[in-house]
């Protein structure tokens, strides 16, 4: 299960947000994961809640002038129960200076306090999209993702299908490597899946025969890809003596889904066979994949046809 840790949230945030470390330090080590996204009814990241309690309390002006306007002890227990909701860690805004009691209950309670340059609106939507991203679903697939054509694409098929070698194909084509032998895919929205390379095989094909090749330092530095988001799958099967697509099939293609987390993916299946140039047909297969998003489909609209010329021939 994704988690972080307040420490990493510190580290990775640090500079975008001008984060500044006041107090609990000793809270370092608190975790959120990924089922408080589903379980808890506040936001990860949101202004001072008590009575739902977000994950990282952020307290701009507003928040602090409302703690100003208490008496000594309701002030006092309010303090506590910010702290015994045990919240990943605590955010001043604007530079504002730290109350003296909240310090020290931060400090008693080990409740990681931070101060940071930005405002409120801007701690609470970075902190948001990143705390979400971190946290997002995620899946690791194998097989090969590039970016053809300006779409996302996994190639996938057996262990010896050829994956690898159309990939370098590809490259040589003028298209990108993304990640190979297992990408990872992060679902960043209700319908957009995010794909990259493990840091390990960064940059890195392997091919049976010659081994790992660099492909950043073959090609260059546009002939890999950070991240992309994946929008078909190919899928390389191959083609047995007795295997033999349907009429349907010969005027749609092999069109199928390919279930990623939460998402269908749509999925051409390529026959594997001597003679055919699987990296001509993959680059076909983004092609009309980007025609059907426009709402074109050739094999619809020959099938239109040949509806309206059969009608034209009873008619007659």
């Amino acid at each position: 299960m994704n988690k972080i840790a307040a420490r990493e949230l510190f580290d990775q945030l640090r500079e975008r947000l001008g984060l500044r470390w006041v107090g609990g330090r000793a809270g370092e080590n608190r975790v959120v994961d990924a089922k408080a996204t589903v379980s808890r009814r506040p936001s990860l990241a949101g202004y001072l809640n008590i009575i739902y309690p977000n994950r990282v309390q952020i307290l701009g002006s507003e928040e602090l002038d409302w703690l100003d306007s208490l008496d000594a002890r309701l002030r006092w227990e309010t303090l506590q129960k910010i702290v015994n909701n045990s919240p990943l860690a605590m955010v001043i805004s604007k530079d504002q200076a730290c109350p003296a009691d909240l310090r020290e209950a931060a400090e008693d309670s080990g409740t990681p306090l931070w101060v940071s340059p930005r405002r409120g609106h801007e701690l609470l939507n970075l902190l948001q999209y990143h705390l979400a991203r971190v946290l997002a679903p995620q899946t690791t697939l194998h097989g090969v993702f590039m970016e053809i054509y300006s779409i996302g694409v996994l190639i996938t098929g057996e262990s010896g299908s050829g994956k690898s070698e159309l990939a370098l194909e590809l490259i040589s084509r003028g298209h990108r490597l993304v990640a190979d032998d297992a990408p990872q895919f992060t679902q960043i929205a209700p319908d957009v899946l995010d794909g990259t390379c493990p840091e390990l095989l960064q940059d890195l094909l392997e091919l049976r025969g010659l081994g790992v090749l660099n492909i950043r330092e073959m090609f260059g530095d546009t002939a890999v890809k950070r991240n992309k988001y994946l929008r078909l799958v190919v899928h390389l099967q191959r083609l047995g003596s007795d295997a033999s697509a349907d009429g349907m099939d010969r005027l749609t293609g092999d069109v199928g889904i390919r279930r990623v987390l939460d998402l269908d993916v749509p999925m051409i299946t390529l026959p594997v066979a001597p003679g055919r140039n699987l990296a001509v047909l993959t680059e076909a297969a983004a092609r009309l994949h980007i025609l059907r998003i426009k709402g074109i489909d050739p094999g619809a609209a020959f099938l239109a046809r040949h509806t309206q010329f059969l009608q034209r021939g009873e008619g007659a």
